[in-house]
């Protein structure tokens, strides 16, 4: 038997660190929402300070199961009331800081799991 590895169009996250995040080997050094169906786009936030209720709205309207949220470099939670969008469309949403959200992003993308990871590099 002839094993070979899945192939997947899914962006891989491929390195992170203090205050940038590789994405297909580029580096980033903003905040980003990365989707297993190629989707990169900045997040307009840099401090967890900053985030609002409109953040994760914005994050409600894409095609996902599952949202990973980066919190940044220590884990921290958001107001439960800013998640109602995601649960009333029935999305899941995993928190926890951006170098753990990133590993899980790439393990989830790359089993085919619509997943969209929203991380906070500050």
């Amino acid at each position: 038997m002839k094993f070979q590895p899945d192939k997947s169009d899914a962006p891989s996250i491929t390195g992170y660190g203090p205050g940038w995040l590789a994405v297909n080997q580029a580096q980033q050094h903003h905040s980003l929402l990365v989707g297993s169906n190629g989707l990169l786009q900045a997040w307009d936030c840099s401090r967890f300070e900053e985030l609002t209720a409109e953040h994760f709205a914005q994050l409600a309207e894409q095609p996902v199961e599952v949202v990973i949220f980066g919190s940044g470099a220590k884990l921290r939670f958001v107001p439960p009331a800013w998640l109602a969008p995601l649960m009333a469309k029935r999305i899941g949403v995993e928190t926890m800081d951006t170098s753990a959200a990133c590993r899980t992003f790439n393990v989830l993308s790359q089993e085919g799991r619509p997943v969209l990871a929203a991380l906070l590099v500050e």
